[in-house]
């Protein structure tokens, strides 16, 4: 383990091109983390050519779209950076629109959540009484501010509000779903970023996602249904290109938005999560015997 590496990435879809095109550099494996919750493989280490350095993490593994998004081990995963020291993560996820108002192809930093999961382990804390956390920014603020700094400085719009409602997948979502999540508020809809935003909360990592928007959710447009093709049909060929652009962007910004973070000290709530346990003697500092199992 290379001490001092606090940046960590968690890649998802389409991870495994941008792996496999080196779209973030050469980068070197890490020896699998032993965790409560299963041992975790493919974490990587990458080195950019100014010192930077970060882990990265596929969330659906390094091969490609392995594991669904309902069936990944979240919990593993966070754990795992925890134990590698990480402090802040950047996530991607590769959410549908429901508000019209953003473009398929674009990228966006979510500021806010809705929980539609039904059957995710959700929390560390299945025991010893703790977890209460304030929610009122789910995504850490600071490294949201840095995303939206990188896009900026990478002459992209700077799309860092947005609400993101996770459903529990695999499938897609119905069309009188989307009515009601648009109801709700909801800008986006996806299927994992939730338990991992909650999850690094509760171990005082800080946590922001860029989103690169994929297509139009059921319902947003008529789309006519097409076999056998990606989506069946609600991506057009011209909105499919704008998001390769997107994805093939992500890389740059997410590295930007590291780097920008990096130059500063955590001065935001979330490394002090737990704070009101520790000060009640619930708790120690030793993060890993917080968690009974």
């Amino acid at each position: 383990m290379t001490a001092n590496v606090t940046l960590a990435v968690i890649g998802g879809s389409g991870a495994h091109e941008i792996l496999s095109r080196r779209l973030l550099g050469v980068s070197e494996p890490v020896a699998a983390v032993k965790t409560p919750f299963g041992d975790v493989q493919d974490i990587r280490r990458f080195t950019t050519a100014d010192g930077l350095q970060f882990y990265f993490l596929p969330r659906h593994g390094a091969s490609g779209y392995a594991t669904a998004a309902p069936f990944v081990n979240y919990r593993a995963n966070i754990w795992s950076l925890k134990e590698l020291g990480v402090e802040r993560i950047i996530a991607w996820s590769g959410p549908g629109v429901i508000n019209p108002a953003f473009e398929v192809g674009a990228l966006a930093a979510p500021h806010d959540l809705i929980d539609q999961t039904r059957r995710r382990p959700s929390t560390f804390f299945e025991k010893g009484g703790l977890g209460f956390i304030r929610m009122s920014d789910p995504f850490c603020p600071h490294l949201r501010g840095a995303l939206g700094d990188a896009m900026e400085h990478g002459g992209l719009p700077r799309l860092d509000r947005a609400v993101y409602l996770c459903t529990e997948g695999p499938r897609l979502e119905t069309p009188a779903e989307i009515r009601v999540f648009g109801q709700w508020g909801a800008d986006l809809v996806g299927m994992t970023l939730i338990p991992e935003t909650f999850l690094a909360r509760e171990l005082e990592m800080c946590y922001a996602a860029l989103c690169y928007l994929t297509n139009f959710a059921e319902g947003v447009a008529g789309r006519g249904f097409e076999r056998g093709v990606l989506f069946e049909g609600m991506l057009t060929a011209a909105e499919k290109a704008k998001v390769d652009a997107a994805l093939e962007r992500a890389p740059e910004v997410i590295v930007s938005a590291l780097r920008r973070a990096a130059a500063v000290p955590r001065g935001c709530m979330c490394g002090s999560a737990m704070l009101r346990y520790k000060k009640r003697g619930d708790i120690g500092d030793d993060w890993r015997e917080w968690i009974k199992k």
